[in-house]
């Protein structure tokens, strides 16, 4: 059954994910928390599906009474703003405009690209960065030109793109759980 063969198939490649850049990830959330940081988070497609499920993930699952909340936003959310960009400049610049707007220091830019390739991700990354913030990709197939722009990068090894954003949306609820956690454990 093919159903059957795309969940075994997804399972290997959940298995096969490299632990180490999401241990980077998740200390990089943790420390924009303590910094009062916001998380922003971006996508195209199931990414931008990925980012919005993300931030809303950020928002819920990691609260914990007497703590501080995470600030957390998908640029993704703001449909009248990405078509006002997409349609007065281009499509392209949809998350750096936003970014340019909404930055503060001390935070954290997530881009989310199945390919790595997707321009508007790239352009966002690319002003974070000059910006001197954290920049974390998470990217699949051979990591695109996302893995050699962003500071911590996942690539989960997989050339097919549901598969890519399936395991996607499985580290990003790791990630909203672990977050979560630290809150909970520490002191008031």
């Amino acid at each position: 059954m093919r159903v059957d063969q795309y969940l075994t198939s997804l399972a290997a490649t959940l298995a096969a994910v490299p632990r180490e850049p999401l241990r980077a990830v998740e200390e990089a959330l943790w420390q924009t928390y303590l910094r009062d940081g916001t998380i922003i988070i971006c996508g195209n497609g199931g990414s931008a599906a990925n980012a919005s499920h993300f931030a809303c993930d950020l928002a819920k699952w990691t609260l914990t009474d007497g703590r501080r909340r995470v600030r957390a936003i998908a640029l993704t959310d703001n449909v009248p703003v990405m078509t006002a960009w997409s349609n007065d400049s281009a499509y392209e610049r949809v998350f750096v405009e936003q970014v340019i707007s909404l930055y503060r220091p001390g935070d954290t830019l997530v881009a989310i690209s199945g390919s790595g390739n997707s321009p508007n991700v790239l352009r966002a990354v690319e002003w974070m960065a000059a910006q001197g913030a954290t920049t974390i990709g998470l990217t699949g197939f051979a990591g695109g030109k996302l893995a050699g722009l962003a500071q911590i990068v996942v690539v989960v090894p997989s050339h097919c793109m549901p598969e890519v954003e399936d395991a996607h949306s499985a580290i990003c609820h790791s990630l909203a759980v672990a977050l979560g956690e630290r809150i909970s454990a520490e002191p008031v």
